[in-house]
């Protein structure tokens, strides 16, 4: 599988990366979707401390132990769970990150993090702050590279301002080509790389997408919906599967460095591999997928 240079970093990640939150408890189940991924060549995995109480964690550390050298592994942080474990607030402080890093470690099994993540963030956090307690680490060595996971054009800004990230992960598909305005075109200016989810906006981008149609999506309602699928398999998709059209329309912008997509069963991590290596879209596919689907603007955090 290809892979892409993650910002001014030396990782270089697969075009697809596996997102580790739909792999649930079971440890069995979830090694074999890991080694599935491993299997098909994908080198990117991404956590974070927040799934399943540190679980999730615990499962991707054990399982790549032993190619731990041959894998980049992403978590985040932020999210402080409460005592109860039934809701969690909001925690960007230099302490908390110092400390929750220290527990991902000893989940993860491992001395160091490929990429530490910030797990979300708001305009009126002390960024300065957070951004101090990422370079320590960096310079502790305990993180190779860090990056932000936002969709607010005024963090975002912030950030690229003022930090070394070397990445940002947010939400992006064809359904949802409210970053192509504001983010991806100050992100790909200062090198710094694009990671996306949400590709195959919650399945209504893949072969089960007559099971998707029954409500609306984002700023979408169900009728504009039927009406985009349709325009997109009589138009784009007919010599290929939507899975190929949305995880390769990420893939045409220059500032995507890697697709995060979730599997829960080794033939989802099959149908995804085969749709990132089909063959890039041309200029007229995506002109056509642009005028399919119209794009829109981000309401608020500007």
């Amino acid at each position: 599988m290809k892979k892409r240079r993650l910002g001014k970093s030396d990782l270089l990640v697969t075009e697809l990366g596996l997102g580790c939150m739909s792999l649930g408890t079971d440890k069995n189940h979830a090694q074999k979707i890991i080694e599935a991924a491993l299997d098909e060549g994908i080198n990117y995995f991404d956590t974070a401390d927040l799934y399943d109480f540190g679980v999730n964690e615990e499962i991707v550390g054990q399982t790549l132990k032993s190619v731990r050298d041959q894998v980049i592994i992403a978590t985040k942080v932020g999210n402080r769970w409460n005592e109860q474990k039934d809701g969690w607030s909001w925690d960007p402080s230099k302490a908390y990150i110092k400390e929750a890093l220290k527990q991902s470690l000893k989940r993860l099994d491992t001395d160091y993090i490929d990429l530490y993540q910030l797990h979300g963030g708001t305009i009126e956090d002390n960024i300065d702050e957070t951004i101090e307690a990422f370079e320590e680490l960096r310079e502790e060595g305990f993180i190779r590279f860090y990056g932000i996971s936002s969709i607010r054009p005024n963090v975002i800004r912030e950030y690229v301002q003022k930090s070394n990230i070397v990445s940002v992960m947010m939400q992006y598909s064809i359904l949802d080509r409210k970053p192509e305005e504001e983010a991806l075109p100050i992100l790909h200016d200062h090198n710094i790389s694009v990671v996306t989810r949400g590709s195959v906006a919650k399945g209504l981008l893949s072969d089960r997408a007559h099971e998707k149609l029954k409500s609306g999506y984002l700023e979408h309602s169900s009728e504009d919906l039927k009406e985009i699928i349709q325009g997109l398999q009589e138009k784009v998709a007919h010599s290929r599967s939507l899975t190929e059209v949305a995880l390769r329309y990420n893939l045409a912008h220059p500032a995507v460095a890697s697709v995060i997509v979730g599997a829960s069963s080794v033939g989802q991590i099959q149908t995804n591999v085969t749709a990132v290596n089909s063959t890039p879209l041309t200029t007229v596919e995506i002109a056509l997928i642009q005028e399919i689907a119209k794009a829109h603007t981000y309401p608020a955090h500007r």
